[in-house]
């Protein structure tokens, strides 16, 4: 097969990235029964919210976190679809306040439409990434399938002290956001021969930024809870968020952050049909303000593939957390509302 023949990576799949996640209410629907039977005393998170890893209790001292993620391609180039499959794995393991140890590959690829350089290159760029990280790719797993798939089992280590569960948010908590959004605007876009050089940097930047400062953000004591925004937009997370501390928030339209292009891209219509199902999931928790652009409900149900990390923490931890952040690189990094008592909803002006 000639490099002329090979075919775009986002051609073979009919979704990409974290937009190919199942919708939040089918997969709660789903997920019904699905708790653990039996005492398992160890196990501090499980599947009975919805954090972004699970967690065992190893001893006094330390606690094993385990995740798993993997999509389809988000960019066509195959070395950065690794690299953005990487970190997006590796992201829910920063979430809960650990650090990487080691990952396991999870590939599928359809053999007879890509060629192996093609293959190895996105398995490469998961490697330099995971490199990045500190942690080795120690083995994995592929099989053939009709589209191409790649991510990674990750594992992590935090005191138990430290792991941050979605729950632990409290009212008066002002709500950060450490990455801009947009990566499925901007996915779109790419995938309609829309998206500009430079855009597309912006968007490879931002996918491939890991997010270890959340290593170091659950060490402080004014940081109750974190989480990381993925597929289901930045009101399917924050909600998660919400529920799972029985709060209402309350997100602030003009204070979001955005990558570059983005605004201007969603006005000219490319948006995903994933926004359309994470809205679906969410509409009746959520209060949109009359005045806000027409494009809003997109953009804050935009589905993000390696998205930032949502920080809970208390007003006075404020600054420190955003100087953290804005060393760690997240430039981006602002304040986006507050949380409060009151029924789970949000309420978006």
């Amino acid at each position: 097969m000639t490099p002329s023949e090979t075919p775009r990576l986002t051609s073979l799949s009919h979704g990409g990235g974290c937009g190919c996640k199942i919708a939040p209410d089918v997969l709660a629907r789903l997920l019904q029964g699905t708790v653990p039977d039996g005492d398992f005393p160890d196990l501090l998170v499980g599947n009975q919210g919805a954090d972004d890893a699970a967690v065992h209790r190893l001893n006094d001292d330390q606690a094993l976190i385990a995740t798993t993620d993997f999509f389809m391609p988000i960019v066509d180039e195959p070395h950065d679809f690794g690299r953005i499959a990487a970190a997006n794995a590796l992201s829910d393991i920063y979430a809960m306040g650990g650090a990487p140890i080691m990952a396991l590959a999870l590939v599928g690829m359809p053999l007879q439409q890509l060629p192996d350089a093609t293959i190895s290159a996105i398995l490469a760029g998961g490697s330099a990434v995971c490199a990045q990280a500190g942690i080795p790719v120690a083995g994995g797993h592929s099989i053939d399938s009709v589209e191409p798939i790649y991510g990674l089992a990750a594992m992590g280590i935090a005191h138990p002290d430290h792991i941050k569960r979605n729950d632990g948010a409290h009212a008066g908590d002002v709500l950060i956001l450490s990455k801009g959004l947009g990566v499925g605007v901007l996915s779109a876009a790419l995938k309609q021969n829309a998206l500009s050089d430079d855009a597309y940097r912006g968007l490879l930047d931002s996918t491939t930024q890991l997010n270890r400062a959340g290593s170091r953000l659950a060490q402080l004591d004014g940081v109750h809870a974190m989480t990381d925004v993925t597929g289901f937009g930045l009101l399917g997370h924050a909600l998660e968020l919400c529920r799972s501390a029985g709060l209402a928030a309350r997100l602030r339209f003009d204070d979001l952050p955005w990558l570059p292009k983005v605004r201007a891209l969603a006005a000219a219509g490319h948006v995903t049909g994933a926004s359309g199902r994470n809205w679906a999931a969410c509409r009746d928790e959520v209060a949109l303000d009359a005045n806000l652009p027409a494009d809003a409900q997109a953009l804050v149900t935009d589905p993000q593939t390696s998205g930032g990390l949502l920080i809970a923490c208390s007003p006075d931890a404020a600054d420190e957390v955003l100087a953290l952040l804005h060393t760690s690189g997240c430039s981006l990094a602002t304040r986006i509302g507050q949380l409060k008592a009151g029924a789970a909803r949000i309420h978006l002006a």
